[in-house]
């Protein structure tokens, strides 16, 4: 057919809301998560050198050293807040998170001072970042090493399926009816992540109530259009 070309798609990138849920009732499981989420609910039974886990921006790292944390009552330090004298405080927790490798710089001797002090005290070590090993930023041979020894699980990208279930629990937990075909539509205009997710229903669930209006097609366009206008916008489609 000639004369009806349709404008590509557009797709939002979006920041997480403070107040998202990150207990282990409100993890989804999908196929790209399945093996990362049996090893933390295997607790305690853990991977003796530690779990490496990798993945993009968006795909559930966070959530899923929440869940572990609470579980194990973990210290939680980001990489690049790492110093070289922090290791023994978060060691005696024992369990530690550290999370956002990739997010440097990090303090590579105080790292591998963590990973050692972990392993003679017998602490269970999480760390997480974008990525597989090879391309974290991260030089040390002796810290390499060592990180090469642990466990590494790689979390896929969110696929449709696993988005649209988000999309439904997450109105549906704040008990909000949206037909399907709404969700399909807002899933066709939003940023690839779990963090999007959130924020969408956040937005629509604040616009529906100040607006005293359902969550429909126009509604939920006219949320992401403004949404668009203010945090930015990124095409998904030809140009």
């Amino acid at each position: 057919m000639t004369g009806d070309k349709r404008p590509p798609s557009r797709q939002l990138a979006f920041s997480l809301p403070h107040d998202s849920a990150f207990g282990r009732e409100d993890f989804v499981v999908s196929p790209v998560n399945a093996e990362a989420i049996a090893i933390i609910d295997g607790w305690p039974a853990w991977p003796e050198r530690g779990l490496l886990l990798v993945g993009p921006a968006g795909s559930g790292k966070s959530h899923l050293t929440a869940i572990w944390a609470d579980a194990t009552g973990a210290a939680r330090v980001a990489a690049r807040r790492l110093g070289r004298d922090d290791a023994p405080a978060l060691v005696a927790a024992g369990a530690v998170a550290v999370e956002d490798l990739h997010d440097g710089p990090v303090d590579e001797p105080a790292l591998f001072h963590l990973v050692n002090t972990a392993a003679e005290q017998g602490a269970r070590l999480l760390l997480t970042g974008r990525g597989g090993l090879a391309t974290l930023p991260l030089k040390l041979p002796d810290l390499v090493s060592r990180l090469r020894a642990a466990r590494s699980i790689t979390l896929g990208e969110p696929d449709d399926d696993l988005l649209r279930r988000v999309l439904t629990k997450l109105f549906a937990d704040r008990q909000l009816v949206v037909d399907a075909a709404v969700i399909d539509f807002i899933l066709l205009r939003m940023e690839r992540s779990l963090e999007a997710a959130s924020l969408v229903v956040d937005r629509l669930d604040r616009d529906a109530l100040a607006e005293n209006r359902s969550i429909t097609k126009r509604l939920a366009g006219e949320a992401l259009s403004r949404m668009a206008e203010t945090q930015g916008l990124l095409w998904d489609g030809e140009d």
